[in-house]
C-alpha cells in the first residue's frame, strides 16, 4: 500500500476524532480528553510515517 493512503488515513482519524472531542466536549470532558490524545496520536503517527519515508 502506498505510504501517502496510509497517510490520509490517518488524518482522516485524527479529524474524526476531533470531531468526536468537539461534540464530546460539554457533556463527557475525561472521554472527550481521550479522544484528543488519540487524535493527536493519529496526527503524530502521520507526520512520523510522512517524514520517515
Amino acid at each position: 500500500m502506498p505510504t501517502e493512503v496510509i497517510v490520509i488515513g490517518l488524518l482522516a482519524l485524527a479529524g474524526f476524532l476531533v470531531g468526536g472531542v468537539y461534540s464530546t466536549w460539554k457533556t463527557a470532558k475525561l472521554v472527550a480528553i481521550v479522544l484528543a490524545l488519540l487524535a493527536l496520536l493519529a496526527a503524530g503517527g502521520a507526520i512520523t510515517w510522512l517524514v520517515s519515508s
